[in-house]
């Protein structure tokens, strides 16, 4: 058997370690669903009508404001799993699990991949969820079957993206507290762009900000697939954004992983 099979067989092997983990305790999987849903729920019932009224550019597809803050919660369930992966990654790296697989004939890059495939999937999962809530308290996106491929793949995308930081950050984190606290920001940052409201509404130091930060394009370019608002360049920024993110993410955690293999 060739090298590469042996790694795709030992990645595998680690997946189905990983999502049994994950049927086993649950917790992780539904707090990534959890905050996303209660945001969707507070922003649609106690602000919506507030917010709502204050938006100029509605959406298409209905006009409400449900329509509106959907998509950008929608993302947020992709930045609620990054919490998940870098507990999950450290966890191993400090109970001692990754010393026993060292002793072990596994290739070296299966660890790092079964965890990111494997929380990948969770946090698809959850995604789907929210959307599920999303649509049965009123979003009513009006996008054809392609245009839901291209947001599933978009959403996909930067899952993986997140999921390669958070592994990196699993893997530097001293204890699974700070593995869980760190990527908290990536989690809020969506609000600092146009999940909740247009950057037009800002002032103007946040407005720059908003509008330069990886979320907003992703963000509008999701909203404008889902509910036919316009996109403008904001697809081809958020595939930059989320393929830089990517590469980022995988040399670091490949690196910071090769590190303390050596030690």
């Amino acid at each position: 058997m060739s090298t590469l099979a042996y790694a795709v067989g030992d990645s595998m092997t680690m997946l189905r370690r990983n999502l049994k983990r994950a049927l086993r305790y649950p917790a992780m999987t539904l707090s990534v669903v959890a905050m996303p849903v209660m945001m969707l729920l507070l922003f649609n019932y106690a602000f919506g009508g507030a917010l709502g009224t204050g938006i100029s550019g509605a959406p298409t597809g209905g006009g409400t404001y449900i329509d509106y803050v959907a998509p950008g919660i929608i993302l947020m369930a992709a930045t609620a799993g990054a919490v998940a992966t870098a507990v999950g990654v450290c966890v191993d790296m400090t109970e001692g699990i990754v010393n026993r697989f060292r002793t072990m004939s596994i290739s070296r890059a299966a660890f790092l991949t079964g965890h990111v495939v494997g929380s990948a999937i969770q946090t698809l999962v959850a995604i789907a969820l929210v959307i599920g809530v999303a649509l049965a308290i009123g979003f009513r996106p009006d996008a054809t079957a392609v245009e839901w491929f291209a947001a599933i793949g978009l959403l996909t995308l930067l899952t993986v993206a997140l999921t390669w930081l958070s592994a990196g950050i699993g893997l530097v984190a001293k204890t699974p507290e700070s593995a869980s606290n760190t990527p908290m920001p990536l989690t809020f940052l969506p609000f600092l762009g146009s999940a909740i409201v247009p950057t037009d509404s800002m002032p103007t130091g946040l407005r720059w900000f908003a509008e330069y930060q990886p979320f907003t394009p992703v963000i509008e370019t999701l909203r404008g697939l889902l509910t036919g608002t316009g996109i403008g360049n904001s697809g081809y920024v958020a595939l930059a954004w989320c393929t830089g993110l990517t590469l980022v993410g995988y040399f670091w955690a490949r690196s910071a992983f090769g590190r303390t293999a050596g030690q």
